[in-house]
């Protein structure tokens, strides 16, 4: 599958945190053929094998699951909701949604609001709460909901569809962390036909947006001698932001990770992963500003500690209903991560006990 079609199919699919069965099945399909085993262990997550020449073993991880809504009380026609993940309220109203049904349907609906033309100055001044929404899906009556077999605890998505805008623009939903889904599909493509001086295991987790949950349960039962974090993370290159918080800029390749709010990054992996990426002459950024956390917090801190690096393809408006990212800086983000699994072995990063 090429990176175009790659990228807008994983973000099309329907995956909220705690619901990523459809993304699961997409990834399945297309590494099944790339490595020597796979399955799902108990919390949803698709944990692959490549096996090596040792029983080293590496994990590289990206997530699965996107920021999604849930169904909480049928209110008469409408449906009252909360958050899975971390939405920013006042991009709700207005958007058309998804919910899926126990028997797996798909129902439109809106999220609305009460209309400006009656609200007040005051009224229009604040920003909606998620209480103040409802979803709508043109019912009259609870019983026309109860027809469409909408339940509480029903997932929900914000939908909209992913499209190619040029040569290099990728508009869609979903790539925190789809893209680095792609990124870790590629790879395993990439290397097929190769066997590495270790096992390589690479994990499609789930409900990172709700606390990193399937990482730690994945890297609990891996147990690596080193991980690598692979994510779509925050760009704001926008106007009107001060370079002091921008996080990482599109166009300016993988984004490597020193500092987030789950992590310190190991001084040895940054000056590693900086190296390779210098040697293989590949762009790179870094991502600097407390902001934000990846699956790499919790899988350096499993099992007494495991060394752990974070690098990502850089997104703009995660968190939102659409996001941008450039094909050239995923595939930087492929090749960066391609040259730092061969060069690995010989750093001595992979032993429990590093030498002082």
């Amino acid at each position: 599958m090429n990176v175009k079609e790659l990228l807008t199919n994983l973000s099309n699919a329907f995956g909220p945190a705690g619901f990523e069965d459809e993304v699961r099945e997409l990834i399945q399909s297309l590494v099944k053929d790339f490595v020597d085993e796979i399955y799902e262990d108990t919390s949803g997550n698709l944990i692959t094998l490549k096996k090596g020449t040792s029983s080293t073993k590496v994990m590289v991880d990206a997530h699965m699951d996107e920021v999604g809504l849930i169904i909480s009380h049928i209110h008469g026609p409408f449906l009252r909701f909360q958050m899975l993940g971390g939405w920013d309220a006042r991009l709700l109203p207005g958007q058309k949604v998804l919910i899926r049904t126990r028997s797996g349907n798909k129902i439109p609906g809106v999220i609305a609001t009460i209309p400006p033309h009656i609200q007040s100055a005051e009224e229009m001044k604040k920003a909606f709460d998620v209480s103040d929404l409802y979803i709508d899906v043109g019912a009259t009556s609870e019983e026309e909901v109860n027809a469409k077999a909408i339940s509480v605890g029903d997932p929900v998505i914000v939908h909209s569809f992913a499209e190619v805008v040029g040569d290099d623009i990728v508009i869609g939903k979903a790539f925190d962390d789809r893209a680095g889904c792609a990124v870790l599909v590629k790879i395993l493509e990439r290397l097929k036909n190769s066997r590495l001086p270790y096992d390589l295991y690479a994990v499609f987790a789930t409900g990172e947006e709700l606390g990193l949950r399937g990482a730690k349960t994945s890297a609990y039962n891996v147990d690596p001698d080193f991980a690598i974090s692979v994510e779509g993370t925050i760009a704001v290159d926008n106007p009107n932001i001060p370079p002091h918080k921008q996080p990482s800029h599109i166009d300016k390749g993988p984004v490597i990770t020193i500092i987030d709010k789950s992590i310190v990054v190991n001084q040895r992996v940054v000056m590693f992963f900086e190296e390779v990426a210098r040697r293989n002459s590949i762009p790179f950024q870094y991502k600097t500003p407390i902001f934000g956390s990846t699956n790499a917090g919790v899988i350096h801190l499993e099992r007494g500690g495991t060394l752990s690096g974070v690098i990502a393809v850089p997104a703009r408006y995660i968190h939102s209903p659409l996001s941008i990212i450039k094909i050239s800086d995923f595939e930087n983000t492929v090749e960066l991560l391609h040259n730092i699994l061969v060069e690995l072995p010989a750093t001595g990063l992979l032993k429990k006990k590093l030498r002082l």
